[in-house]
């Protein structure tokens, strides 16, 4: 007996970009099944972002939500008038800053945006606390005053932030040196 494709299977092609349960998912593969389209998904906003998820067109329906196709053209582009369009370039930036590298990413993406000078002891906390062995890294950096131990700390913070793995994160400092640490780390933050 050979199938006749779905209507609905046409409907949501690899690639598409759909609506279900108030959630945005990009299609990966759509079959036919006796309930509706089967369609292979990818989480695409925030609260479902890189989870797979497998939708039945006629189960959802049933349950009283739709699978929407969101189409392109309904998409409402929105002037920036900054200067330099200053406003999109730092909605793009903390895209890329939230947008989590693989965890098999071994090198140090970040270390040349920031402003310092690049010494590898510097970079050897970050490079500690990003090893595979160590998923909860907890280190002590305590080094002779001026060597860059702030600069080492915020290294570490925006490469395992950067790595979708600083969602926790504590700082031990003396209560002299806060004012100045939270200042380093604010004006030697990358940037481009």
């Amino acid at each position: 007996m050979t199938h006749q494709p779905d209507v609905s299977e046409s409907r949501f092609p690899p690639g598409a970009q759909i609506l279900v349960r108030d959630e945005e998912w990009l299609v990966k593969n759509v079959t036919p099944s006796r309930d509706g389209a089967k369609i292979e998904a990818v989480g695409v906003s925030e609260f479902v972002r890189d989870e797979t998820a497998v939708f039945f067109t006629e189960i959802e329906r049933l349950a009283g939500d739709e699978v929407r196709l969101l189409d392109p053209e309904d998409t409402e582009l929105v002037e920036d008038p900054t200067d330099h369009f200053r406003r999109s370039r730092l909605f793009l930036e903390a895209l890329l800053r939230k947008t989590p590298l693989p965890q098999t990413e071994r090198g140090l993406a970040l270390a040349d945006r920031f402003l310092v000078d690049p010494l590898s002891y510097q970079q050897r906390p970050a490079e500690l606390a990003l090893s595979l062995a160590n998923l909860r890294p907890r280190l002590l950096i305590a080094d002779v005053v001026g060597l860059g131990k702030t600069l080492e700390i915020g290294l570490t913070l925006a490469e395992l932030i950067r790595r979708g793995r600083g969602e926790r994160i504590l700082v031990v400092t003396p209560q002299h040196v806060l004012e100045q640490f939270q200042h380093e780390l604010w004006t030697r933050s990358p940037s481009r």
